[in-house]
């Protein structure tokens, strides 16, 4: 079994279910600790390859997944590797893409959705999911016409 995060390392979200997943901006200087052992990157253009496995999902700054249902197998697919790996959820800045799917991740693992953003901002950081859509995007990310999960 690999060794999770350290559960005070920086950036480091504990969901309700225990898993640890680590949010981090790629513009900021890498955290001490080991390296992810999967990483879902949020960016516009396709990630730089890493040493680990990885998935890029096309997401520009300050907007939505351009393809919803992909990014929502992309989250699914994070959650449940977190069970058993070091998952990692980066965009540039660590904070408008990464806390909105972070913020995804916590539904996945129970939270209602209406409570989602405050809980990574109270657990994460407190400027998570930036814009007005992201939040949005949250709050219908479990309804019927959400992002499809299979």
């Amino acid at each position: 079994m690999i060794d999770s995060w350290d559960p005070a390392g920086a950036g480091v979200l504990r969901l309700p279910s225990g898993r640890l997943v680590r949010g981090r901006g790629l513009l900021r200087a890498y955290p001490m600790g080991p390296p992810p052992t999967f990483g879902l990157y949020l960016l516009g253009k396709p990630a730089s390859l890493t040493a680990w496995e990885s998935r890029w999902v096309r997401w520009p700054d300050l907007w939505l997944p351009s393809d919803p249902a992909d990014a929502g197998r992309a989250l699914q697919e994070a959650w449940e590797r977190a069970a058993t790996d070091r998952v990692e959820l980066a965009c540039r800045g660590g904070r408008g893409r990464t806390g909105t799917a972070m913020a995804c991740l916590a539904i996945i693992d129970g939270v209602p959705a209406r409570e989602a953003v405050a809980y990574v901002r109270e657990n994460y950081d407190r400027r998570a999911v930036e814009t007005p859509w992201q939040k949005r995007f949250v709050a219908r990310f479990a309804a019927p016409g959400g992002p499809d999960l299979n």
